[in-house]
């Protein structure tokens, strides 16, 4: 028993001494919590104050910095304006200094040329004195019967020099008045029998808006018509005329491509070159459907159908071409109507005959390719393209080449004679100056390293375009001389013929 009171009175001890514990604990602890109370309100009142000062501090800082910032915008801003006005000071002392430059070198090469002309000058002084001193050497060891002599002879070469001179310019007078007393007798006999055909025949005349145009059209130093002339093949006839520019080419059609091409480049205003090749491809395109709009219209208006396409070009083409002043596709077109009136009358196959009658000059837009007439050299084209056996012998036959073997080819002889001899059908012939035009051609196209020929100025001129990898300069006189031989022995012409060969190499290379 004793033990356990002891054990319960150790326990009740250690209770109480566990209680005053927590009861000593309890009060420290408000007591330290009163101490913090009081000391806390003191304390944030010295904080707010360090604060608020420190604001005020780090305002007047960024005060100082924003005055700061603003004062170095302004100041770049300065620096930037007078930057801008000395680079502008920059770029006006360069453009300057470039035409200064441009002036220096101008008149670099003006004195470069007076020092060229200069030396020229001087050379010959030194020349002339050089042969007066050997003159004078030689006169000096002359007796006085010698040097007059001598002086005899000298004078009467000065004499006969004046002479012939003054001979050929009494004679280029004489020339030049007989010329203006023959124009006028032969543009006044021109115009009392001239046919308003024969000029459509060979000229086409192209109009412009004012005669500047006419400098344009010929270009710097004539670069412009030369290249126009040697693409087209056509001569081209700047004069007095106002309002005007002549085409003159024997070949219809290539004088209808030249106009065209001419009327583009005076439209646009620009010409040059590049744009002269240009223009002449899509009048080549142009015509090419004027001549396909010209074949449907004539073989509707005969009534003919079956047509092989390819041959329209060719048909199309004949509405350019004369024939003894007549237009040869209209010659067609009317006698294919004869032929088939004709047929109708007598039973026949009046669509053959008019179709036969209808072709009958069809070669004559192919002759100038061919060895043959124009009718041997039709029918050929005919039956490449799959005509009847009696269309072809009618072409082949209307001139008496081959014999008839069908009504039609009677027919067709019978229509083109109606439509020839109707009064006003037909005028003066020009088949035998075409003729010569194109023999003109053919003998230069037949030498070796040429282009292309181009007979120019009504025949009065040749010009032979040749390759430059195959003729050089000196071949190219010679060649000249050997087409001049030829003209002059095979054919017979009125005046003079100039042969011109011309020589071009072109570099082309494309910018990319």
């Amino acid at each position: 028993m004793s033990g356990t009171w002891e054990i319960i009175t150790i326990i009740v001890v250690f209770v109480i001494l566990v209680g005053v514990v927590e009861i000593r604990s309890m009060r420290e602890r408000a007591r330290v919590s009163a101490r913090l109370d009081e000391l806390e309100t003191p304390m944030s009142g010295a904080v707010a104050d360090e604060m608020e000062l420190a604001r005020q501090q780090v305002e007047r800082i960024l005060e100082v910095q924003r005055g700061e910032a603003s004062e170095s915008r302004r100041t770049l801003s300065e620096r930037e304006q007078q930057l801008n006005e000395w680079d502008q000071q920059l770029q006006t002392k360069q453009e300057q200094l470039f035409k200064d430059e441009v002036n220096q070198r101008a008149a670099r090469d003006v004195l470069d040329k007076e020092r060229v002309g200069l030396t020229r000058r001087i050379t010959e002084v030194e020349r002339r004195e050089k042969t007066v001193v050997e003159e004078l050497e030689r006169l000096s060891t002359l007796t006085a019967d010698e040097a007059r002599i001598e002086l005899l002879e000298q004078v009467e070469n000065l004499a006969h020099s004046a002479a012939i001179a003054k001979a050929r310019e009494i004679e280029e007078a004489t020339l030049k008045q007989a010329q203006v007393v023959a124009r006028d007798v032969l543009v006044t006999t021109i115009q009392r029998l001239a046919v308003e055909v024969s000029s459509e025949a060979v000229v086409s005349t192209v109009p412009i808006p004012n005669d500047e145009m006419k400098g344009r059209v010929i270009g710097r130093e004539g670069r412009n018509i030369r290249t126009f002339e040697q693409i087209t093949g056509v001569s081209v006839i700047v004069d007095d005329t106002p309002g005007l520019i002549l085409l003159s080419c024997f070949d219809p059609v290539r004088r209808e491509i030249a106009r065209v091409a001419l009327e583009e480049l005076i439209a646009d205003g620009r010409i040059n070159p590049v744009r002269i090749e240009d223009a002449y491809r899509r009048a080549l395109d142009r015509v090419d459907e004027l001549c396909q709009r010209a074949a449907e219209d004539a073989l509707a208006e005969v009534g003919i159908g079956g047509v092989d396409k390819a041959l329209y070009p060719v048909i199309g083409g004949l509405k350019f071409r004369t024939s003894f002043g007549q237009n040869v596709l209209a010659h067609m077109v009317e006698c294919g109507r004869i032929a088939g009136a004709i047929a109708a009358e007598f039973g026949l196959d009046a669509p053959s005959c008019k179709r036969a009658a209808f072709f009958h000059d069809i070669g004559k837009a192919v002759v100038t390719s061919g060895d043959g007439s124009h009718a041997l050299e039709g029918a050929a084209l005919l039956r490449k393209y799959g005509e009847t056996p009696a269309v072809i012998n009618a072409v082949a036959s209307h001139h008496g080449e081959v014999p008839t073997e069908y009504p039609e080819a009677v027919l067709a002889q019978v229509a083109d004679a109606v439509s020839g001899s109707r009064p006003g059908a037909r005028r003066e012939s020009i088949e035998a100056y075409v003729q010569r035009l194109e023999r003109l051609e053919s003998i230069a196209v037949a030498y070796p390293g040429v282009d292309k020929a181009f007979a120019m100025q009504a025949g009065r001129e040749i010009r032979v375009m040749v390759l430059p990898d195959e003729v050089d300069d000196q071949n190219a006189w010679e060649l000249a001389r050997a087409i001049a031989r030829e003209i002059e022995e095979e054919l017979t012409y009125p005046g003079s013929i100039k042969v011109s060969v011309v020589r071009e190499s072109v570099a082309s290379e494309t910018a990319r």
